[in-house]
């Protein structure tokens, strides 16, 4: 059968046509990817690899000894990556959640530090990690031009592990920085920076979580990837498809030192707030709370009443804190934090981190199965928080209880070590049973139940014997507060 081609059909070809051309020219970032396609990341390499820079950090130490190496070479660190790959060994293991490790030469001894930055502003500010150059002598960036400028320390934040640096020029090329929050789990996103020296070099991935916390960095949610990364891109951007900085390369986990595909980066929000201050200011203020705080699991969460495990339960109101002022009290359940939703412990910390102190805050809390709004006026984070001294111990009244505990009143004096106002048991010993179920361990001092503080053994007994399903025991264990799941009735 014979088929025409009409002009309608001509026309929609046409358009197709056109439209396709319009995508694949100039250069824009890389296009979405559809179904069963990988996207093209060369607009967006073409685009953004100029605002990206190497790093080279000689120890003060070391300093004079480099400056001797002499002149010839384009790169200063060429010399060492040739030994480095001749020798085949030498690069110190890193643990397995750590910054990247700076490569190490024969014997030990270390050589320039190998990072990655990028340029925040025209006129020379830098961005990358903290431990890119700490305790660096001379620090050589080179940028994408292949032009090496000797760089200006200019600020550093350890809780972060951010740093800027300031190069004498103008009208430099610079990053578009992109919005974390609005990047699903799943998209793709793209490194650029410098593993073991090899500049400008480009991986991809996904982001593989978001709002990751890690022990050591309270205030930074990170964002999880499977982006290869590897010693020499800590510092180096992490891009998503429009060609927008949403992240800085910062650690992986590895248990050798080098890339297992899992890796974290720094969201680009919090690093800009650092930024900004260090920038203007040479050091950051954080807002803080004084709380301790700890996860709700499930049992938790029944003996709460919440539907599910979610929040930052409040262990412990510091004193003289603006929890305290604002009366904020162990036991309550913080659910969101200026309308921002507080899923977990770890959520909780950079959101009081970036109010600026002197400025007011909403807390929502769960106390007593009731929700109510707070408003608290954030203060400065303090620089230490000293311990106190107390007095020595006496006797105290000993009580053998059920649960598989042996429970002790705490007298006057201990009460006075401990920094406790009233109240407090002590679990002296853990037998079979709810308690051992639980968690408790000898030395505990049960604090509360609940909310509610227990002032004595008998009261703390009397309260487990009254419960008729989970409560939450408030304990202090070795200077720390947590709550504890219990079941009396599981004995």
């Amino acid at each position: 059968m014979n088929t025409c081609f009409r002009p309608a059909q001509f026309t929609v070809l046409l358009f197709a046509m056109l439209l396709l051309l319009a995508g694949c020219g100039g250069d824009e970032p890389a296009p979405v990817s559809s179904a069963g396609q990988l996207p093209d990341f060369t607009g967006l390499v073409k685009q953004a690899s100029p605002a990206v820079v190497n790093i080279s950090a000689v120890p003060a130490e070391d300093e004079e000894n480099e400056s001797k190496s002499g002149p010839g070479s384009d790169n200063p660190l060429e010399g060492w990556l040739r030994r480095f790959f001749e020798d085949g060994q030498g690069q110190a293991p890193g643990d397995e959640r750590s910054p990247m490790p700076m490569p190490r030469g024969p014997g030990g001894s270390p050589h320039p530090s190998l990072g990655s930055g990028f340029i925040i502003s025209s006129d020379g500010y830098i961005l990358t990690n903290r431990h890119v150059v700490t305790n660096s002598g001379q620090i050589v960036v080179k940028l994408n031009d292949r032009r090496q400028l000797l760089a200006e320390f200019v600020g550093q934040d350890s809780y972060s592990d951010l740093a800027v640096l300031k190069v004498d020029a103008e009208d430099l090329p610079t990053v578009r920085i992109g919005d974390p929050d609005k990047l699903p789990v799943g998209s793709w996103v793209v490194a650029i920076g410098s593993p073991f020296g090899f500049e400008t070099s480009v991986t991809a991935g996904i982001v593989s979580a978001k709002q990751r916390s890690l022990a050591s960095d309270q205030y930074v949610p990170f964002l999880q990837t499977d982006v290869a990364i590897n010693p020499g891109n800590s510092g180096g951007p992490l891009f998503n498809l429009k060609g927008e900085v949403v992240g800085i390369n910062s650690q992986i986990y590895s248990q050798t030192g080098g890339y297992q595909g899992v890796s974290f980066a720094i969201p680009i929000d919090i690093a800009m707030d650092v930024a900004n201050q260090l920038r203007d200011n040479g050091s950051v203020t954080r807002g803080w709370l004084g709380v301790q705080i700890q996860d709700v699991d499930r049992e938790l969460a029944e003996s709460f009443k919440l539907k599910r495990p979610e929040g930052a339960l409040v262990a412990r109101v510091m004193p003289d804190s603006p929890a305290q002022a604002a009366g904020l009290q162990a036991g309550d359940v913080i659910l969101s934090f200026n309308d921002h939703p507080v899923d977990s412990a770890a959520a909780l910390p950079p959101l009081v981190g970036t109010v600026e102190p002197g400025r007011s805050a909403t807390v929502t809390v769960l106390r007593e199965g009731e929700r109510e709004q707070i408003d608290v006026e954030i203060e400065k984070l303090p620089k230490d928080l000293l311990a106190r001294g107390g007095a020595g111990e006496q006797p105290a009244e000993k009580t053998r209880q059920p649960y598989g505990l042996t429970l002790e009143s705490l007298n006057t004096a201990q009460r006075r070590e401990l920094e406790l106002e009233q109240g407090g048991v002590r679990v002296t010993e853990v037998g079979e049973g709810a308690g051992a179920q639980a968690g408790l361990q000898p030395g505990d001092v049960v604090l509360a139940v609940g909310s509610k503080n227990v002032e004595d053994a008998a009261a703390l007994r009397a309260a487990l014997e009254a419960a008729k399903g989970p409560v939450a025991l408030l304990v202090l264990r070795e200077g720390n507060r947590l709550y504890l799941a219990m079941r009396p009735g599981s004995d």
